[in-house]
């Protein structure tokens, strides 16, 4: 019996824990070969975040700052955010035409400096211009970089 009612209670703290909130939004991320085309299309800022899986910096910018709400409303209205892991050399980038590895795709991105992971680049597809952000930020800051990014796109 005891047990049994070990058992309920392990699951009632799991539901209450994993419930989320019906209003929240969440953010879509996208491949490149994906986003690309919908950013130009649509005419939003591309956000690619670069990643490793053994950065630990980035596990918790995942965490703390893509988790945020004020950060993913913001990031839904203005950005498509693609996520790129640059130690996966199997995939291709395809940018107008253009194939590129993982490797050269980062040596475009970062314009061959070493930024270091975490590092978000704003991509705005009119101007054609990149915006390299290097470093784990957290949420108050990242809206703070995301309203400069959106200004600049005016």
């Amino acid at each position: 019996m005891k047990v049994l009612k070990n058992l309920t209670l392990v699951m009632v703290l799991f539901l209450l824990f994993s419930y989320k909130n019906p209003t929240e939004e969440t953010l879509k991320w996208y491949a490149w070969n994906e986003g690309y085309p919908i950013a130009v299309k649509e005419k939003k800022i591309i956000l690619v975040d670069a990643y490793t899986d053994w950065c630990g910096w980035c596990k918790k910018m995942d965490k703390d700052t893509y988790a945020n709400q004020d950060v993913i409303k913001k990031l839904n209205k203005h950005f498509i955010v693609i996520k790129f892991n640059p130690e996966l050399r199997d995939l291709t980038y395809d940018i107008d035409g253009q194939t590129y590895s993982a490797r050269d795709f980062y040596m475009q991105l970062s314009r061959g400096e070493s930024t270091g992971f975490p590092t978000s680049y704003f991509i705005d597809p009119k101007k054609k211009s990149v915006f390299i952000d290097p470093g784990y930020r957290n949420a108050q800051t990242f809206l703070t970089i995301l309203d400069k990014v959106i200004e600049d796109a005016k």
